[in-house]
């Protein structure tokens, strides 16, 4: 893909002479003639190098170079002598500058230096990125006041084994809450095992979490441990303990009242030395009182209650978390993406039924659907649920979970239908060149001639 390089100087034979030279070495480039044209020109495109000239008429360009020097590299033009401006360039993030008149083989010299050191550090973000990944432990990303005072619940009954039941809707983070309390126990060197009571069949529920001996029915040919062994001197995490059967509610009652449990088909007792964490999206304390749950196990679970709040009621996590997401992703981009501030503005608006697990989906969803772009916008959003009118949202609809394919051939035919079929225009927008659109339009079988309008 040909580098895209932005020139913005107000001396139109100089920037001429520039674009020219270094459209000769096999880059693209643009011109621009005044800072407030930057800013709207990085809203369409995202350059791979920018060369300003330190002052222009409408703005002194080193005021404004912090700014963008974190996602663009930056190169000053600046007047012979003013060695002030060169070093202040270079304070303000500039990678480098060229003294006037410019000398085309210094030009040439610096850019090459500047691309390379440019995809060096690319390399080296992804890497850390890629390693911070791999060595990362969950933890509650946000600073809510909410979320505060849930990590001070965590903080009070993580020293101690009593039993914790945590609530709080589907995709809340739960299971999050369940790690930290392990992490910050003394049983945090042994091992934290969750189990999805959602899952098991009714009649797995009670071999999967006691284990069985051999032929204790049919097909157990042999011995297996439980996950309450599997957890010795841990955490057993219940999750949606509200759909356990009454028979495995007594056995897990028992377990709660005298620590001891059977496999099934032995009668011997067996210690249990777990902390026991559980976990729901429904009301036990009225599913308890209309008898669709025992209140005695009930009553045990609720020892210590955290209630995990709905991602709506802490917006202000919002941008933390996603910008989290971004950061901590299994594809293999090395583009260092970044969110728009319309993108954090539309999370922040929108009300996440699905909470943080839709928050995630949606994040890499977009790192999908931007491409090569390094910027990530609202129209990079691929809400799967019904939103209110919001601009730039692009919802598309699905009767099932769609794979990444589907995903991205019906984003592609809603652009060629928005753009009337228009190749380059939906290559901008999506950030990828027209070739890339030309082969996605044959892969996916898309016939663009009948997008285009008369």
């Amino acid at each position: 893909m040909t580098l895209k390089i932005v020139v913005v100087e107000d001396d139109e034979l100089l920037r001429q002479l520039l674009i020219q030279h270094l459209v000769k070495l096999g880059y693209e480039a643009d011109g621009l003639s005044r800072w407030e044209s930057v800013l709207s020109y990085l809203d369409k495109y995202e350059p791979a190098l920018i060369i300003t000239d330190a002052r222009l008429p409408d703005a002194n360009s080193l005021e404004h170079i912090e700014s963008i020097a974190t996602n663009y590299p930056v190169i000053v033009l600046t007047a012979f002598g003013s060695v002030r401006d060169a070093v202040n360039a270079i304070k303000a993030g500039a990678v480098d500058y060229i003294l006037k008149p410019v000398s085309l083989d210094t030009l040439s010299l610096t850019v090459e230096r500047a691309l390379d050191n440019a995809a060096l550090r690319k390399d080296h973000l992804f890497c850390k990125r890629q390693l911070e990944q791999s060595n990362q432990r969950s933890s509650l990303v946000g600073n809510s006041e909410a979320l505060a005072k849930v990590r001070q619940l965590i903080e009070a009954v993580a020293p101690n084994d009593i039993t914790v039941l945590i609530q709080g809707e589907s995709g809340s983070g739960k299971e999050l809450v369940a790690r930290a309390i392990h992490a910050q126990s003394h049983r945090k060197n042994h091992n934290f095992v969750a189990i999805d009571c959602c899952t098991l069949q009714e009649n797995l529920f009670e071999s999967e979490l006691f284990g069985h001996e051999k032929g204790a029915f049919t097909g157990a040919d042999k011995q297996k441990k439980g996950l309450i062994e599997g957890a010795e001197g841990g955490t057993l995490f219940l999750d949606e303990i509200g759909e356990i059967n009454s028979s495995g509610q007594a056995k897990l009652l028992r377990v709660l009242e005298t620590g001891q449990y059977r496999r099934l088909g032995s009668t011997k007792d067996l210690n249990a030395n777990v902390r026991i964490v559980a976990a729901t999206n429904r009301d036990l304390e009225t599913m308890s009182s209309e008898g669709g749950f025992r209140s005695d196990l009930f009553f045990r679970l609720n020892a210590f209650n955290i209630v995990m709040p709905p991602l709506r009621n802490r917006r202000d996590d919002i941008p933390e978390l996603a910008k989290h997401f971004l950061t901590n992703h299994n594809f293999s981009t090395r583009v260092n993406k970044n969110l728009s501030s319309s993108a954090i503005r539309l999370l922040i608006s929108y009300d996440w039924p699905g909470n943080i697990r839709e928050l995630k989906n949606v994040i890499e969803r977009a790192i999908i659907l931007s491409g090569e772009r390094q910027s990530i916008k609202p129209e990079h959003f691929a809400f799967t649920r019904t939103l209110g009118k919001s601009d730039g949202v692009v919802s598309l609809s699905f009767d099932h979970d769609p794979s990444l394919e589907e995903l991205e051939a019906s984003y592609l035919s809603y652009q060629l239908k928005k753009y009337s079929g228009r190749r380059a225009k939906v290559a901008q927008v999506m950030g990828i060149s027209e070739r890339s659109i030309y082969r996605m339009i044959k892969r996916y079988s898309l016939d663009d001639i009948k997008y285009k309008t008369n």
